[in-house]
């Protein structure tokens, strides 16, 4: 599965681990719809590298946002979606402790310009699926105003060519 290619990348990456999934975690992933297709899952599986402080990935280990999201119908299965009932905590800290040490024992300088744009990112893309990719509403989760995020997206590499408050403004028009 490309996830796990992904979460190796990652894990290497991060000086850590690769995080492995578990069957019933791969069951589940295979039955999410994906909206934001490949880099939405390798976002994913870089969090999942970040927050998750055991080595095996359960489904309550997924962001949240992914727990909400309506699986697609499967032919071959009609199994019901694990339950998430409990929710994990997790020590991102303590993790991104073992990494800043590797990475500083390593001889490397400058962690923070490599820790901070990743922070961002994934907070960044964990605002944007909340709001299904709505630019002004995901700056406010952020506590940004649009343009810093505007700007944000494209100092890492993450602005598309769609703007949505554009689409938002025809939408209204269109209603009118």
């Amino acid at each position: 599965m490309l996830a796990q290619h992904f979460l190796a990348r990652a894990g290497k990456e991060l000086g850590v681990s690769p995080k492995i999934l578990r069957t019933e975690t791969t069951d589940y992933m295979q039955q999410l719809p994906w909206p934001g297709n490949v880099r939405q899952l390798e976002n994913t599986c870089r969090w999942l590298t970040v927050m998750i402080t055991g080595r095996e990935v359960y489904p309550e280990d997924l962001p949240s946002e992914l727990k909400q999201v309506p699986l697609q119908k499967s032919s071959e299965t009609s199994q019901p979606a694990p339950s998430f009932e409990r929710i994990s905590l997790h020590h991102w800290d303590e993790l991104l402790s073992q990494w800043a040490i590797q990475k500083l024992k390593n001889g490397e300088m400058k962690i923070l310009d490599i820790a901070t744009p990743m922070f961002e990112r994934t907070l960044i893309n964990a605002a944007l699926q909340q709001t299904r990719g709505r630019k002004r509403h995901a700056a406010e989760l952020l506590g940004w105003g649009r343009n810093t995020l505007t700007r944000k997206l494209k100092e890492l590499g993450m602005d598309s060519a769609d703007d949505d408050d554009e689409d938002e403004h025809k939408a209204t028009l269109s209603e009118a």
